[in-house]
């Protein structure tokens, strides 16, 4: 896959690659999916917490954007334009895995609270490592779902990713304004929440990862041979933000913000699988006739 895009079309733009695509330009339509993979999987990945519905939610909001390429006339950026696709269809999809989908944000906790806690030794936070890391993402993740679908999504764009509010509020279709509000109410809320009980943004909380681990393991909620969350990354949420990097200070606000923007930027299992059921679907080849 690096090969292919170190030898095509890497210095065209979106509008360029699009204009290929609609003329059946198979590679430049490869292209275009790549470049904006990263993006919707883990938007969806976050949305759903799930990687199955996640990979399934790629596939569709691709073969919805590729089917409207068409109607794309340039007069807003390509990004801004797939973005408004893909948190519309996130936010109006029924997809969300049964179990990882809470009532509130007291009966999340209190499910975490009855999983069984006992300290790890040094050597066993050791040989545990990538499964500790496992359990803080997947812990944090389901903290989000206990959001409402627009919450979600208005945190995950515009805290997680960075994206201002003007672009923010121009994808969903709200002002400037009134996405600010909303992102402010949801920091709120999400924070007075994990300061009441998690131990990650409250040190004088009793919660920790390390502690959980073996509990997550006896009950089969974490295997250490097979995780889903942190595997299958070279970058952090942080790193595919809109300002790229960020010096976090011991603020509330940016202490809740590292815990998420630390969150692994991945890679879908199914990536190259996705992409060949995209160039293959029948839908997709009749109208570009690929």
């Amino acid at each position: 896959m690096t090969d292919f895009l170190s030898d095509n079309y890497t210095d065209f733009d979106d509008t360029k690659l699009v204009a290929l695509s609609i003329d059946g330009d198979k590679k430049a339509l490869q292209t275009l999916i790549i470049r904006h993979q990263l993006f919707v999987y883990n938007l969806a990945l976050k949305m759903v917490g799930n990687v199955q519905d996640a990979e399934d939610l790629t596939q569709e909001v691709f073969i919805k954007i590729i089917t409207a390429l068409s109607k794309f006339k340039g007069e807003s950026k390509f990004t801004t334009w797939l973005y408004r696709i893909t948190v519309n269809h996130f936010i109006n999809s029924k997809k969300q895995s049964s179990k990882l989908r809470f009532v509130s944000f007291d009966n999340y906790f209190n499910t975490i609270d009855n999983v069984p806690s006992s300290d790890l030794n040094e050597q066993e936070e050791k040989e545990l490592k990538d499964t500790i890391e496992e359990i803080r993402i997947n812990c944090t993740t389901g903290m989000l779902l206990c959001l409402s679908k627009e919450q979600r999504m208005i945190y995950i764009l515009g805290e997680m990713f960075e994206i201002g509010h003007t672009l923010g509020g121009e994808i969903l279709g709200i002002t400037p304004g009134n996405f600010r509000v909303k992102l402010t109410r949801t920091r709120k809320e999400l924070y007075n929440w994990m300061n009441k009980r998690c131990g990650l943004v409250n040190s004088s909380n009793p919660c920790r990862c390390s502690k959980k681990t073996r509990g997550y393991i006896s009950e089969g909620k974490v295997d250490p041979n097979n995780l889903k969350f942190n595997t299958r990354h070279t970058s952090r949420i942080s790193e595919i933000s809109k300002k790229k990097a960020v010096t976090f200070t011991n603020t509330v606000d940016e202490l809740n913000k590292k815990v998420f923007q630390s969150h692994p930027a991945q890679t879908p299992i199914q990536s190259s699988k996705i992409i060949n059921d995209i160039l293959n679907n029948d839908l997709i080849k009749s109208i570009l006739e690929l």
